[in-house]
């Protein structure tokens, strides 16, 4: 079958492998990216989420589109990863202490933009290996690395938005995605060029980084949130007890 521009397809065994490769990644990919929206808008207005999440998973897979030509050649510079991870730990320690359960009396109100925002920078750091690997499995067909990135609109959606939900209910979500944020951050920066030459690290030390950025992201987390609430009590005292004006 010719698609013109989108190229040929031919319906072999090669292609349907592709295909299905493809659908999977999407599956187990657009977790992360799913947790960070669900995070980043739990602190909206509930009419504001489904807007969040929809303009969040938009420029999510814009930026894919725009990765998607310069993927392999991103992932070769020194230091992109590295940095890619910091952003992401810090943004796993933000989202979790805008989102603590221990903080919902003193949580503060988030816009739209900022929601949005925080989403945008964190698909910009962990989309380039989520591309990669759908550009791996579309073997320069260009049909399916569109069917891919089109496909992981409406995973990350419906992910974002139950998880978003479960947050409300169950808030150790909340503690897990953190935790999953913290690892992703880690993997990346372990996995960066320039500290793989080198540390040439191996595979124990590699997992070892991973948990102690999981762990660091939920202790240091915890910490600003009892910071905060602390200061949130020293404060509230004052002008509960401010007699009313006559």
């Amino acid at each position: 079958m010719d698609l013109g521009i989108l190229g040929q397809i031919h319906f072999n065994w090669e292609f349907v492998t592709g295909l299905l490769s493809i659908i999977l990644i999407d599956l187990i990919l657009a977790g992360d990216n799913a947790v960070v929206i669900a995070m980043a808008v739990r602190s909206l207005p509930r009419k504001q989420r489904n807007r969040g999440i929809a303009f969040g998973a938009g420029a999510a897979v814009v930026l894919r589109v725009v990765l998607t030509f310069f993927a392999a050649q991103l992932l070769q510079i020194n230091f992109i990863k590295f940095i890619g991870g910091a952003v992401i730990l810090w943004i796993a320690v933000k989202l979790f202490v805008e989102g603590a359960p221990q903080e919902e009396g003193h949580q503060e109100a988030k816009t739209l933009a900022q929601a949005v925002w925080i989403i945008i920078i964190a698909d910009l750091t962990m989309s380039t290996d989520n591309v990669l690997a759908v550009a791996g499995a579309s073997k320069g067909n260009l049909f399916l690395l569109l069917f891919g990135l089109a496909l992981s609109i409406p995973f990350v959606v419906f992910t974002s938005n139950l998880l978003s939900m479960l947050m409300d209910k169950y808030p150790i979500i909340i503690y897990i995605g953190a935790a999953v944020l913290g690892r992703v951050g880690g993997e990346m920066m372990i996995t960066d060029p320039f500290v793989v030459q080198l540390l040439h690290p191996a595979k124990w030390f590699q997992y070892s980084l991973e948990l102690f950025c999981l762990v660091g992201v939920l202790v240091l987390g915890k910490l600003l949130v009892r910071r905060k609430i602390s200061r949130a009590e020293q404060e509230y005292p004052k002008s509960k007890n401010t007699p009313p004006s006559a």
